[in-house]
C-alpha cells in the first residue's frame, strides 16, 4: 500500500510536470496529511524536487534511473572510443567514473596499445576526498561531502591526503577554479592522476574522465597538459551526448 501510494504521487507529477499537494490529493484522493507526509519522502529520497512555491516536479534522482540512454553501456558507446584516443595520444591509462549513491566508482579504463609502459589505476570504489574522479565530481556538487556522517571519516593513506574538512572545502574551490581535480599521491605513494567531469549539472556532474601515471610522468607540467586535454574531451563528449556545453561543462582555466 505504501509503494503504490508513492508510484501514485510520482505517475501524478510526472503527467503534469509540476504539481502541489492540493493537485495531488484531487487527482489520487489521499488525505492532505498523507500526501504532504509523501511528497517529503520523496523529495528527501531526491525523487521529487520543489520546482516553485508550492510545487514539486520529477528529481534529477528519478531522472538518472529513468534515462536508459544514460546507462553504463550507452555512455561508453560515446565515450569509450575517445578515452581510447587519449591514452594513445598521452601514453597514459584514461578512465571513466561515475557517481553510485555516495560513492564514486571507475567504471571503464583504457590504456595505450603503443607499448609504452602505463599504470592501470583499476575499476572499484574511490574515496570522495583521496582521489582526483570523486574530488572533481564532489567540486560540483559539493553537497555530496556536506553530510554529518562524513565528520571523522576523512581516512588517510598517505601523508598526503587531505583529512581535514576545511582543508578539502579548499580543494574543491580550487578545483573549481581550474576546471579539474589532481590527485598528487594522495591515495598511493608514487601515483598521481587528473581528471574533470562532464559537466556542472545533469547527468554530466556525475560523470568523470581522468588520466593517470605516476608522479615521474605526470610532473606539475604534465598534469597541467593533461588537465586542459580533459576539459577538451569533456566539451566534445558533452556535445556527442546532446548535453548543453554552455551549461554542461566546468570553468576551463
Amino acid at each position: 500500500m505504501h509503494l503504490e501510494r508513492l508510484t501514485l504521487i510520482l505517475e501524478v507529477v510526472g503527467q503534469k510536470g509540476h504539481a502541489t499537494v492540493a493537485e495531488i490529493c484531487a487527482q489520487s484522493d489521499l488525505p492532505k496529511p498523507t500526501a504532504y507526509r509523501l511528497v517529503q519522502d520523496l523529495v528527501s529520497s531526491g525523487l521529487l524536487k520543489t520546482s516553485a512555491r508550492g510545487q514539486f516536479a520529477i528529481g534529477t534522482r528519478l531522472k538518472r534511473i529513468t534515462r536508459s540512454d544514460h546507462s553504463d553501456p550507452a555512455l561508453l558507446e560515446v565515450i569509450a572510443p575517445v578515452l581510447a584516443t587519449g591514452a594513445r595520444e598521452h601514453g597514459a591509462a584514461f578512465f571513466l567514473s561515475r557517481l553510485r549513491g555516495n560513492w564514486v566508482e571507475i567504471i571503464h579504463v583504457a590504456t595505450p596499445e603503443t607499448g609504452v609502459s602505463y599504470l592501470h589505476p583499476g575499476v572499484g570504489k574511490r574515496p570522495m576526498h583521496a582521489c582526483s574522479c570523486a574530488k572533481a565530481i564532489a567540486a560540483v556538487s559539493p553537497e555530496l561531502l556536506s553530510h554529518g556522517e562524513l565528520n571523522g571519516q576523512l581516512k588517510r593513506y598517505t601523508e598526503h591526503t587531505i583529512t581535514s574538512g576545511k582543508d578539502l572545502a579548499k580543494e574543491l574551490d580550487f578545483i573549481r577554479a581550474k576546471g579539474y581535480a589532481e590527485c598528487v599521491e594522495e591515495l598511493e605513494r608514487g601515483i598521481s592522476s587528473v581528471a574533470t567531469t562532464l559537466g556542472k549539472t545533469g547527468v554530466g556532474s556525475t560523470l568523470s574522465i581522468g588520466a593517470t601515471a605516476s608522479v615521474r610522468v605526470f610532473t606539475p607540467p604534465m598534469r597541467g597538459k593533461i588537465g586542459q586535454a580533459l576539459i577538451e574531451m569533456s566539451h566534445e563528449l558533452s556535445s556527442a551526448l546532446g548535453w548543453d556545453g554552455a551549461d554542461a561543462n566546468m570553468k576551463s582555466a
